[in-house]
């Protein structure tokens, strides 16, 4: 599905988004098991190879196909530093993530570094966006914003996700207060369709 003109979204991730931007660039990569079905969304797309693969955060469906990704194309994968370790299985997932950490078993990928202070990517800015985890990101491309699991979209409706998926409520509401900051046209979440920005939004973020 075509969002705007150099950025995808591949339809091979309904259950947690990938998104391809100007062609090697991938945000986020999908729940485990999926590797076969993004590379063949890739291949029909005339992609061949990815230069960097950015996280948003650390749940297993964002980071299900980075390793094996990283294998085929030799992409380069970021992540924030405070997401990292839990990556990489330094430390635990906290709450239930952690039992589905068990359950959900996902070879990590080979870390390239962490995005540091006002990193950039083309025209891709990373921005801080903590709470769902403790160094969940944003990225903002050009006037597209994709948010990861700040928010999820269901039938065109902006939606929290519930407390004991998140890491810290308020930090969320925090990030929150950061999208009536930004300049978008779409909004590109993990969960549910993208969706241009419209009133409905704007009254979503007005009280935070």
């Amino acid at each position: 599905m075509t969002i705007t003109e150099g950025v995808t979204m591949l339809q091979s991730s309904a259950g947690s988004h990938v998104y391809l931007v100007d062609e090697n660039v991938l945000i986020d990569t999908g729940n485990p098991g999926e590797f076969d079905a993004i590379w063949a969304d890739l291949r029909l797309l005339g992609v061949h190879s990815i230069d960097h693969i950015l996280l948003t955060h650390h749940d297993v469906d964002h980071i299900g196909n980075a390793r094996r990704l990283q294998d085929q194309t030799g992409a380069r994968v970021w992540a924030s530093s405070e997401d990292i370790p839990y990556i990489l299985g330094e430390k635990p997932r906290p709450g239930i993530k952690r039992i589905i950490q068990r359950i959900v078993r996902v070879e990590p990928p080979r870390i390239t570094d962490s995005y540091g202070v006002n990193a950039q990517f083309g025209d891709i800015r990373v921005l801080p966006a903590p709470g769902h985890t403790p160094g969940h990101v944003i990225f903002l491309y050009r006037r597209v914003l994709f948010i990861g699991d700040l928010l999820a979209i269901k039938h065109g409706t902006l939606r929290l996700f519930p407390s004991y998926l998140t890491w810290n409520s308020q930090a969320v509401f925090r990030s929150l207060a950061l999208l009536k900051t930004l300049q978008f046209d779409w909004l590109c979440p993990a969960h549910g369709q993208p969706l241009q920005r419209n009133d409905a939004v704007d009254r979503f973020l007005r009280p935070y």
